[in-house]
Parts: C-alpha cells; sequence; structure tokens
C-alpha cells in the first residue's frame, strides 16, 4: 500500500495535488484556476502565468481575504508577444498549453520564506539532491544570494549572478517589479551538450530551469526611478509539465505520463513510432501538445476565426492537422485523438467532459475546411507558379507565400517541398519579414483596455470612489454630485449652454441609472437639482430650477458615468440632486433581457448543450444575441424556440435574483457567460425550472411581464457562430400586426383567402412562361444566327463577322455568338449590343484559329477603342462599354485584325 502511495504522488495528478497540499500546509488558500481568458487583464490574449489573476491584487486595485494563495493555472502562450507556437514540436521545452504551480504572498512574507518553502518542497517532499540545486539571483541582490546561502546551505559556487534582462521582472513599463531567483536543477554530463564552456544558461539541457521566485519589492515610475513598496510580494511559478519530468526520470515532458497515452493514440492512429526518426518525432510531439491546447481552448467557448483569440485556435488546429498529414494520416484526424487529452485530464478540469460533445464537433468543422483551405491553397500556388515559369523567374516571393500563409493558413513546408519539385526556390527571408510585420501588428492591437481607458478616469475613482449602484431597487433616488467632466476635463460647474457644445459626464456617489456592461444598454432618464443652497433638494416642481437629460449611462472602471444634456440651471459639484430613470425605458431593457435568459435556455434544451452565449447587445428595442451553433436555424427550430419562451412567459414564473460564492453558484448549474468578468461573489438570475444565469443586469419581476417573444432574424456571423435578433412585448406585437397587414394586402390584391396557394400557382405559370419565352430566343437566336452567318466575310481564308444586334442582353449575346461559331465551323466572330445605355460585346474564335487568333486580345482592342473593357480566354471573351457613339467604328477593327499579314499570338 505504501508503494502504491508513493507512485500515485509521482503520477502528474499526484504532483500536482502534493504541491498545492504543501503550501496549504503552509497557511496558503489554494485558488482555483482562473479562465484561460484573461478578465482582469485585457493586454493579454491569453492567460500565461499563475499571477494574472492576481495582478489587480498586486496593482493593489483589488482586496483578496486572504495574504497566501496558491494555485495550478491554466496557461497557454501562443500568440502575442508570449508565444511558443512555433518553436513547439522542435524542441523537447517548449510548449503551447501548460499548468503553472505558484505561490504567492501578498504584503505577507517575503524572500526568506519563499526561499525556505521552496527548498523544503524541492528536497524534502520531492527528495530532489540538493547538491544538484543551483540559484540564479539579480546581480544586485546580496540579500537573495545570502539566504540561500545561509537557509539552504547553497555553495557561493552554485550561485549565478545575472543582469536585468535575466533576473529583473517587471508587470509593465511602470508599476510593481522587482528582482527574481530562479531554481535550476543540475542534470548531469550525459544531459548537456559536452562543451567545456557549458554552464548555466547554456542552450541546451544539463541546467534546467526549475522554478522561479519573483520578489515584487519595488514600484517603477514613469522616470525609471525605484521605489520600494510598503508592502513587497512574492510571486512564484514553476511548470508542472517540467516538474513531473524531473520526479518520473524522464529525459523531457513528452516522455511522462501527461503526454505519454496521447503519443501512444498517435502511434497507433499512424503507425508512426516515437523515438525513431528526429522529423516523425516532431509531428507526433506537436500533435501531443496542440491536442491539449485545443481541448482547454475549446472547453472555454472558443471559437476558431480570422482575428485575436480564435484566429490562434485556428492555427494550433491547422498546425497540428498539418502534421497528421506529415504522417500519412489523411481526412479528419484530430477528432479521432482529442478524446485520449480530454480523459488525461477531466478529473482535474472537469469542464473538459462537460464540452466533449461541442469540442468534437467544432473541430470536425474546422478539419474539414482546412483541408478545403489546402485543396484552394494548392490551386493559388500552381497559379503563382504558372506564371513565374512564364516570366523565367526561379524564386517564389516572400510576399505570395505569405499571403497564402494568412488568408488560408497554407503551411511554410509545404509550399517549400512543392517549390523544390518545380525546381523553384522560396523568398523566405521575405516571408519572414511579413511574418514579423503581422506580429507588430498583433502586438499593437493587443495594447489593452486598460491602457486606452484615459487615465482620467482611473484618477477619478482614486478620489471619489466607486459609484453605489442601487437600481435593482429603485428607479429614483436623491444623490449627490461627486465629479463634473466636461470635453475630457474635470471641472466643477456646468450650465445648460455649455452641454450644447461639449460631452458632459456626471459622477454621483449613488445612482438607479445602470451603467452599459455585460451586454446591456445604459439607462436613461432625468436629473434634476435646486439651487436654493448647493444642498438641499426640493419636491416641489416649480423650485426645481435645474434640469439635465440622461442620454446614455456607462460603467467605466467601478464609476457611473452619466451622460448628460443640462436643458436648464446648472449642475455643481457637492449638489444634491434627483435621479429618475426612465420606466419605459428600463422597463423595455427588462423585458428584453429576461427573455434573452429565456431563449438561450430553450436554444440549449433544443440544439443541444453546445450552445454558449458568445455575444449580446440588450436595448430598448431589441435583442441581439449571438451563439455558438454549426448550422443555420431552420422554421422548425425558430418556431420551437419561440413556442417554449413563450410557454414560459404564459406560465409568469417569477425572477428570483441572489447573491451567492462564484464556486457554489457554477457547483449548482448555473450558466456562466463566456468573457465575463466575475468577483467572488455573484449575482444569480433565476427563472425556478428553466434558467439560471449569472447576471447583474435588470430584469423583469415575472416572466408574464415579457408578454410576447418574438425572433425576427437569423444569420451568421462566423465559422461556427450564429446571430438572432428578438422582441418582445408592444414591439412584437407591432411587427406580426404588421405582417398580419401586408398579408391582408396580398390577399387582397390577388383576391383570395389562400395567398400562399395563389402565389404558388402564379410563381408555376411564371416558371413556365420563363421556360415558353427561352425557347422562343433559341428558335429567334438559331434563324438569327443562321443569317448572319451567311454575311460573314472570308478574309485570307478566314471567315469573320462583327456586326451589332441591339435589344440583347449579355447571355443572351453568348448564345447568339456560340451559334453563329457553329454554323461557321471555323471563323472569328463579334457581336455587341447596345441596351438601356450601355452596350455588351463578345467575341469567339474557333479552336483551330485559336493559336493565330485571342478572342481576349480581339475583344480588349475592340472595347479599347470603344471606351470601354473587357477580357477572357483565346476562344471566348466579353465586356462592354457605355460609350455607345463608339461602337460602330470599334467593332470594324475586327476586319481589319483579320486582314493584318501579322497574326496575333495568346
Amino acid at each position: 500500500m505504501v508503494r502504491d502511495r508513493e507512485q500515485e504522488k509521482m503520477k502528474s495528478s499526484g504532483i500536482r495535488d502534493s504541491f498545492l497540499e504543501f503550501f496549504r500546509s503552509k497557511g496558503h488558500e489554494i485558488i482555483k484556476s482562473s479562465s484561460l481568458i484573461p478578465l482582469h487583464d485585457p493586454t493579454l490574449l491569453f492567460t500565461n502565468a499563475g499571477m494574472v489573476q492576481f495582478k489587480p491584487v498586486f496593482l493593489g486595485k483589488e482586496e483578496r481575504p486572504y495574504k497566501r494563495a496558491v494555485s495550478c493555472q491554466k496557461s497557454l502562450r501562443a500568440g502575442g508577444k508570449h508565444s511558443d507556437l512555433e518553436n513547439v514540436g522542435h524542441t523537447t521545452r517548449h510548449h503551447t498549453f501548460f499548468e503553472m504551480l505558484g505561490n504567492f504572498s501578498f504584503g505577507d512574507y517575503f524572500k526568506k520564506d519563499a526561499i525556505l518553502f521552496a527548498g523544503e518542497l524541492l528536497t524534502k517532499w520531492y527528495e530532489l539532491p540538493k547538491e544538484k540545486l543551483w540559484v540564479s539571483v539579480y546581480e544586485d541582490d546580496g540579500e537573495a544570494a545570502e539566504l540561500w546561502q545561509e537557509l539552504m546551505g547553497i555553495p557561493t559556487g552554485r550561485i549565478v549572478k545575472l543582469g536585468e534582462k535575466d533576473n529583473f521582472w517587471q508587470m509593465g513599463d511602470t508599476g510593481p517589479c522587482g528582482p527574481c531567483s530562479e531554481i535550476i536543477l543540475d542534470q548531469g554530463e550525459d544531459a548537456g551538450c559536452g562543451k567545456s564552456d557549458c554552464r548555466v544558461g547554456c542552450d541546451c539541457d544539463r541546467y534546467f530551469e526549475l522554478w522561479n521566485l519573483v520578489f515584487m519589492q519595488f514600484n517603477r515610475d514613469s522616470s525609471g526611478s525605484l521605489t520600494p513598496l510598503q508592502r513587497p510580494g512574492v510571486d512564484t511559478g514553476m511548470g508542472l509539465e517540467r516538474l513531473t519530468a524531473v520526479l518520473q526520470g524522464k529525459r523531457d515532458s513528452y516522455e511522462t505520463d501527461i503526454f505519454a497515452p496521447i503519443i501512444s493514440a498517435v502511434e497507433s492512429l499512424s503507425g508512426a513510432v516515437y523515438g525513431k526518426d528526429a522529423k516523425t518525432d516532431i509531428s507526433i510531439r506537436v500533435i501531443a501538445d496542440h491536442l491539449r491546447a485545443i481541448a482547454f481552448l475549446l472547453s472555454e467557448g472558443l471559437m476558431p476565426s480570422n482575428e485575436g483569440r480564435g484566429y490562434v485556435i485556428r492555427r494550433i488546429i491547422r498546425r497540428a492537422s498539418r502534421h497528421a498529414r506529415l504522417l500519412g494520416l489523411e481526412g479528419v484526424v484530430l477528432c479521432k485523438l482529442i478524446n485520449t487529452a480530454v480523459e488525461g485530464m477531466r478529473d482535474s478540469y472537469p469542464e473538459l467532459a462537460y464540452e466533449k460533445e461541442r469540442a468534437l464537433r467544432v473541430l470536425t468543422l474546422e478539419e474539414e475546411q482546412f483541408i478545403r483551405t489546402l485543396e484552394q491553397g494548392m490551386r493559388i500556388l500552381d497559379g503563382v507558379i504558372d506564371e513565374l515559369k512564364k516570366k523565367g523567374e526561379s524564386i517564389i516571393p516572400g510576399s505570395e507565400l505569405f499571403r497564402l500563409y494568412d488568408t488560408s493558413g497554407f503551411p511554410m513546408d509545404m509550399a517549400r517541398d512543392i517549390a523544390m519539385d518545380n525546381d523553384l526556390l522560396i523568398d523566405e527571408d521575405g516571408f519572414h519579414r511579413e511574418m514579423e510585420i503581422q506580429r507588430k501588428r498583433a502586438r499593437a492591437s493587443w495594447v489593452g483596455e486598460d491602457e486606452a481607458i484615459a487615465s482620467i478616469y482611473k484618477e477619478l475613482l482614486s478620489e471619489i470612489g466607486e459609484t453605489v449602484f442601487i437600481g435593482h431597487e429603485t428607479l429614483e433616488s436623491e444623490s449627490v454630485i461627486k465629479a463634473i467632466i466636461k470635453g475630457g476635463n474635470v471641472v466643477t460647474e456646468t450650465t445648460a449652454n455649455e452641454s450644447k457644445e461639449e460631452e458632459i459626464e456626471l459622477f454621483l456617489d449613488k445612482t438607479p441609472f445602470y451603467g452599459e456592461t455585460g451586454g446591456q444598454a445604459g439607462d436613461v432618464g432625468a436629473i434634476f437639482g435646486a439651487q436654493d443652497s448647493g444642498y438641499g433638494i426640493h419636491n416641489s416642481v416649480e423650485e426645481v430650477l435645474s434640469e439635465a437629460e440622461v442620454i446614455d449611462t456607462k460603467r467605466v472602471v467601478g464609476l457611473h458615468a452619466h451622460s448628460i444634456k443640462v436643458k436648464s440651471g446648472a449642475f455643481k459639484v457637492w449638489d444634491r440632486v434627483k435621479c429618475i430613470v426612465s420606466k419605459d425605458k428600463r422597463m423595455s431593457i427588462a423585458r428584453n433581457h429576461t427573455a434573452t435568459h429565456l431563449m438561450h435556455a430553450a436554444m440549449r434544451a433544443i440544439l443541444g448543450g453546445h450552445v454558449k452565449q458568445a455575444g449580446s447587445f440588450i436595448c430598448p428595442e431589441r435583442i441581439r444575441f449571438d451563439f455558438t451553433h454549426f448550422c443555420r436555424l431552420d422554421k422548425e427550430d425558430i418556431e420551437s424556440i419561440e413556442n417554449m419562451v413563450n410557454e414560459r412567459v404564459l406560465d409568469n414564473i417569477q425572477v428570483e435574483t441572489e447573491i451567492v460564492d462564484i464556486d457554489d453558484a457554477l457547483k449548482s448549474g448555473v450558466v456562466a457567460i463566456f468573457g465575463e468578468k466575475y468577483g467572488e461573489k455573484v449575482r444569480v438570475v433565476r427563472v425556478q425550472g428553466f434558467s439560471a444565469e449569472l447576471c447583474g443586469g435588470t430584469h423583469c419581476r415575472a416572466t408574464g411581464d415579457i408578454g410576447l417573444f418574438c425572433i425576427i432574424s437569423e444569420e451568421s456571423i462566423a465559422s461556427g457562430t450564429r446571430r438572432v435578433e428578438a422582441i418582445t412585448g408592444k414591439a412584437a406585437f407591432d411587427y406580426l400586426r404588421q405582417r398580419s397587414d401586408e398579408l391582408d394586402k396580398i390577399s387582397e390584391s390577388l383576391k383570395t383567402d389562400s395567398p400562399s396557394d395563389r402565389v404558388e400557382k402564379l410563381l408555376g405559370d411564371m416558371k413556365e412562361l420563363g421556360r415558353e419565352i427561352e425557347s422562343l430566343k433559341s428558335k429567334i437566336a438559331s434563324q438569327s444566327s443562321s443569317a448572319l452567318a451567311k454575311e460573314a466575310e472570308e478574309i485570307n481564308g478566314i471567315k469573320v463577322l462583327s456586326c451589332r444586334v441591339d435589344g440583347l442582353e449579355q447571355k443572351d449575346l453568348r448564345v447568339l455568338a456560340d451559334n453563329i461559331r457553329d454554323r461557321l465551323g471555323s471563323g472569328i466572330v463579334l457581336l455587341a449590343s447596345a441596351m438601356d445605355g450601355q452596350a455588351s460585346l463578345v467575341a469567339m474564335v474557333t479552336k483551330d484559329l485559336a493559336r493565330d487568333f485571342s478572342a481576349s486580345e480581339i475583344l480588349k482592342k475592340v472595347t479599347a477603342m470603344a471606351g470601354g473593357s473587357g477580357g477572357g480566354k483565346a476562344e471566348m471573351a466579353q465586356g462592354g462599354t457605355k460609350e455607345i457613339e463608339k461602337l460602330d467604328r470599334a467593332i470594324e477593327l475586327v476586319y481589319s485584325i483579320a486582314r493584318k499579314t501579322e497574326k496575333l499570338n495568346n
């Protein structure tokens, strides 16, 4: 039993648990991994370290009920400036998805305890030989060097001092920062490069970087000066994959129990054997790594797309799919392998199992699309190669390769192989220049909201504190003006005349106005003030001296910004004011918001559990709802959703709200919306027995308040993402009344009570008449072609006809030209037809003459003379012009071309 427990402890799951348990025994709170989508830090594409979810704490923006924390954080480094994607597979050290083990101190313990904890865990719990441990410290951090020597007995010869680039960490250009200390394991000469100068920092695997301890000791200001923090902190990070490799005695993480089952599945499916061929090993590592990243990203509701995070997951899927093809696997294969990745992690991350069905469908669709992309890319590349050969050039330009890669995801190494097959070279430097330009654009686009939000709001928040929202309980309040912003500047007063010129924002101590957030539009209404003393509010209308219309309300960094137009009087800081929210607008929004929850629940019940909200906007007029789904909603789907929602409306179920702990809410099955930011305490909006979601928005008191629900449109907005628009209440009634009125008008016009039957008969009659017209046109064209063919001139033994036949559309002109060409057997035909102020032209050359006369070149010359344009191929070309007066002279050019002794080449 002891041996079994020890073996279990050395499994990756046991290592993860033992790390968390060790720090729990040291007074640390175990904190659940946050999302891979960083909710607190929009400067990042993905959560890439354990400290990301604690960034607001380190920055002093947020307080937590604990001073010590430990976590195992889901992390991803693929995309943005923190990307390892291109290295994955080519080395055994890089991963896209990984788990970051870390312990944190928020103004509690510092260097001494951090070093003691790390030493005890590694040498006593995990029994790593102390004599194999090295540490690096910042060159000016003598304190850390002394502590490693005194507390852990690390001799000075194994303490390496490095500069700021390697051993000084900072969160940004300004803010908390400090020296760091890396714990390094000497894996012995066998793991090294064998060079005489091999030492810590060498690129080989001998000196294995295991654990980084960051001592947040200073604050860096805009001038670069460092000031000691009053409450220094600790942030550490150690990859579970690396630690597991060390403790399981493996050369790298791909040989551990984390990756072994996935690699085995790849071997079984492909017939390849890991460890026998370097190129094959790269592909197997790519697939094994990327499958984990794909599983976790899809489990969080992310959808492949052509921008942002969606573009990253698309690249990961396509890179894995391409390497599957390099192993000889054809068709859709990743969905056959991903279950192995899910099964290996589902106990620690149950969301993988919950989202498995949806992940499989998304992955299958994306891989099918990539297969089509490869085929399309091959056609484009073939065209590029043909053009190069015609020009006698031997290098495929980097710009063309990048275009293929960027628009179609066409793999660079596949382009390289095809170029070699055609005895061509590729401009790799040009390709990489284009890639770097794209990376710079991507980095620039992820400057992030924190930096985009004007510093004026942050400063205001620190001065006046957060706005207290009381709008769930009341639509009116007596509040105090805490600040005014006019035209981007903080002022103390605003008047009616000023507000006509510049945007005015009021900030109150408390407000009933909902600020736009979470997809719900902000409230509108009015604010009144009385100017008797600046502090008293008068209820009498006659005593109200100041009035402002609230045209919008937004929530910005904890503040409610009320955008106003002052209609009369003036408003000053510290004035008492009366706030009144527009009841009609608020109720319309409430109906639409509650209906959105009912619709979401109905969709999941009818379409499947894979449906997730992917975005929404709820305003008084309508609902816009984006959701993950794989095909168009048909009429029956829409009707089923509408019926289910309206049944709940008729049931008039009470809408309940409660404040609960986030973990308790999620455990109870409450739906959380992907990409939303939630705190430790959350508000649950529940329609008993049907819907429960985390939501801070405004809602009806009972479902019956919705009145009526109706979906008015449905469309695709991205691969795997649909959008519906819906309306409720009087808007829905008016919409249905309008459609009923339109139907009545149609019935009256058709003089029938069954308009659909009548319309169907009329359409049938129209189709029949259309067929008759086409038949008549064909007969006329045949007769016309016979007569026109007789008018052809014979020039140098070639039959040539060029003439006008006005009144024909382009397609009819083509049919006529076809008939004439067939009757001629061998010859050149050009027809022009003027109609509705413009002319169409068609040129045709029979196959036997196409080597000497090009229909495309003939048409280009004729249309150029006629002030138009056109083109095509050697046997058929078409074009047009609006300068009809030039047409007669231009079409005569055909005869001149035929008379020339020098013939046109293709």
